[in-house]
């Protein structure tokens, strides 16, 4: 999971007050709170509208983990990276609304799918091939989508290329 400036994550203890699931690494200088679990109930309790930000966060990030189970249970690594590029397009997650390009590394969409990073390379220049996301100078945009083009992305995309 990648988290993008302002959003929390390691939230699972302070329900269940069990150790992390995970651990986490920054790529970048970072500033982190941490927050106790008694703090977090006393400020649930205070701000009831808190607790339905949290709910919908944690059913957010179930519906991506069952998406990233589904997509994980297909063998084509075609449809591996498309779904998940075809959920961040949706979600305004890690895609750029303003061009398109996608804004993760092809080790990080290798991670998220399964795959290894030269799997990644290799099926991104053939949906590229195919017309289904363009690469320039190394960046990915995920400017067509078979079932809906819009007009802005068609406009940026054809602006890049003159």
């Amino acid at each position: 999971m990648m988290v993008s400036p302002g959003e929390c994550f390691g939230e699972l203890p302070l329900f269940e007050g069990m150790p992390y699931a995970a651990t986490a690494i920054a790529n970048e200088g970072s500033v982190i709170l941490r927050l106790h679990q008694n703090s977090f109930r006393e400020l649930l309790m205070e701000n009831p509208e808190i607790h339905f930000v949290f709910c919908k966060l944690l059913s957010e990030r179930i519906r991506f983990k069952f998406l990233t189970l589904k997509v994980l249970a297909h063998n084509d690594p075609e449809l591996r990276i498309s779904t998940m590029l075809q959920h961040f397009k949706q979600t305004n997650k890690d895609i750029c609304s303003e061009c398109s390009r996608v804004n993760l590394t092809r080790q990080q969409i290798g991670d998220m799918t399964g795959l290894r990073v030269e799997t990644v390379i290799r099926t991104l220049r053939h949906m590229h091939d195919k017309g289904q996301l363009h690469i320039e100078k190394g960046k990915v945009y995920c400017w067509y989508d078979p079932n809906h083009i819009t007009l802005t992305n068609a406009a940026v995309f054809l602006h890049k290329q003159n």
